[in-house]
């Protein structure tokens, strides 16, 4: 990952597996996805902090054609401070532009996703580091392709590190769809649809912990046990690349 111009997206595809998958349900021919893509292959990858001046720290994220940009403020007063507690408060809200979505003007906040944001974010945060103080972070969707709800999770925890935020570690988002035998990883929105079931991972790797999994759908243990262990090897990857972006933004040639 990098922040500098032109640079090229970063891939973090978990390892290849010994079985080859079957054909999925959808119209892929040869194991080959719309877009190219293996069944186990990730998006390409761009992030880049800094992108809103006005704010404490913010990212953007681009996986494909799913653009988020994420702003944080704060650590502000709390509106509740007369009640006073030993821990900070996030709030943490998601929403989209009217543009994002193929049919024009759907564009409005998702309260479930502002939601699972939340409870993603909420156990990466030292939340007793800022008591009785509030940190905003806003999320906002600027095109829908598919998998947004893990690249916004991503996006965030980027732009609470570019803050300066205190976390236990930054957290890294992943998900798939299961589409009849087989499951396929960053899964775009048409093969969203047409999925029978969805999986949604969220890690953080230093600490080898799970803040979020999201399940729908009809499961066998076998194939959650896979598809966590894919989840699992692409959210490492893409922690790794979340650190590069910050890497590269506080080296001495980006000042």
């Amino acid at each position: 990952m990098s922040t500098k111009a032109g640079a090229a997206p970063s891939t973090y595809s978990p390892s290849t597996q010994k079985k080859k998958p079957q054909k999925p349900t959808l119209n892929h021919s040869n194991g080959v996805r719309s877009d190219g893509r293996g069944f186990y292959q990730c998006r390409a990858a761009y992030l880049k902090t800094g992108a809103v001046n006005a704010a404490g720290g913010s990212a953007y994220a681009e996986f494909g054609n799913t653009k988020v940009i994420v702003s944080v403020f704060g650590p502000r007063e709390s509106k509740k401070a007369m009640m006073y507690s030993n821990v900070g408060r996030l709030n943490c809200s998601v929403s989209y532009t009217p543009f994002a979505t193929q049919i024009r003007g759907q564009g409005s906040e998702h309260k479930e996703f502002s939601s699972v944001l939340h409870k993603a974010l909420e156990g990466a945060i030292l939340l007793e580091s800022f008591p009785k103080t509030t940190v905003d972070v806003f999320a906002l969707v600027m095109e829908s392709g598919g998998s947004d709800l893990p690249v916004i999770i991503s996006c965030a925890s980027l732009a609470l590190a570019d803050a300066g935020i205190m976390m236990y570690d930054m957290v890294a988002a992943v998900s798939l769809s299961s589409l009849g035998p087989n499951l396929i990883i960053d899964p775009l929105l048409e093969e969203e649809r047409c999925q029978d079931g969805s999986l949604m991972f969220t890690y953080m790797p230093s600490r080898s912990e799970v803040t979020q999994l999201a399940i729908t759908g009809e499961w066998t243990t076998p194939k959650i046990h896979e598809g966590m262990e894919l989840c699992l090897d692409a959210s490492k990857k893409l922690a790794d690349i979340m650190r590069s972006c910050l890497k590269e933004a506080d080296s001495p040639s980006n000042e």
